[in-house]
């Protein structure tokens, strides 16, 4: 596995790369209501009570993602093989905690029965159709949202969930995620306010990268048996903001 910090910088100038060359507009390749900050894990008898749910197929989630159209101010892109990573390639030393590392790792909580991923790069400004210096920087700086849906049968969703409230508790004072025999240290796990779908979540997560802090932002929220995920970086080391228009964007298609 490509661990976090040594492809965080391919990933993103590869994907800024291609927004430059599209001349900073719009790439079509493949192109609610929510409890907020502090959000709950379902109870056990609020689990045990909700309806078993049949997961979505892959061609399901495969509508219901994000794309081009539903993202003003932003390149959608499906995401490539090469993006992508198992989930036992992703272990952290802290049991708890690797529900988080999956979702900072563009993968979907849990066992989900189907899967369907996009990145959403934010399109800097720009008056000409050619970018200038200014706009390539602004390019390979703009934050990158990695979009993982899960589709989960039984209650699946809710405990992935569940797991992922844990981490965030577990792992505030920081991890390390292994991965082809490297390790990444994070450092902090600091909790956001998000609302979105019936429950949601959302971290600061601050990477140390060579010894110099990374932060990243990372959002998670549950719709029936569907779990979204958001994983946003910039090559600029630091993402100041949630990914709101990407976050309501989805919630929006999941209804």
């Amino acid at each position: 596995m490509r661990t976090f910090t040594r492809s965080t910088a391919a990933v993103v100038t590869a994907a800024s790369l291609a927004l430059l060359v599209s001349a900073c507009g719009s790439g079509d390749e493949d192109a609610g209501k929510g409890t907020g900050k502090g959000s709950a894990a379902p109870s056990a008898s609020a689990t045990s009570s909700a309806p078993d749910t049949k997961a979505l197929s892959s061609a399901e989630l495969e509508k219901l993602i994000v794309e081009q159209a539903d993202l003003p101010g932003h390149q959608v892109q499906k995401a490539k093989p090469a993006d992508l990573v198992k989930s036992d390639a992703v272990a952290t030393d802290k049991p708890s905690c690797k529900p988080l590392a999956d979702a900072m790792s563009f993968l979907a909580t849990g066992k989900p029965a189907a899967t369907a991923h996009r990145k959403a790069i934010e399109v800097p400004k720009s008056e000409g159709a050619t970018a200038s210096p200014k706009d390539a920087l602004g390019a390979l700086s703009a934050p990158v949202t990695s979009v993982a849906l899960g589709s989960y049968d039984g209650q699946g969703a809710q405990e992935a969930f569940a797991s992922l409230k844990t981490a965030g508790t577990d792992c505030a004072g920081g991890f390390t995620v292994i991965g082809g025999g490297e390790k990444t240290k994070v450092t902090k796990v600091a909790q956001e306010s998000v609302s979105a779908g019936e429950e949601s979540l959302a971290w600061t997560v601050t990477v140390d990268m060579d010894g110099e802090p990374f932060v990243t932002k990372v959002a998670v929220f549950r719709k029936g048996g569907t779990l979204a995920s958001f994983s946003t970086l910039s090559l600029g080391g630091t993402v100041k903001d949630l990914p709101k228009a990407v976050i309501d964007a989805q919630a929006a298609k999941l209804g």
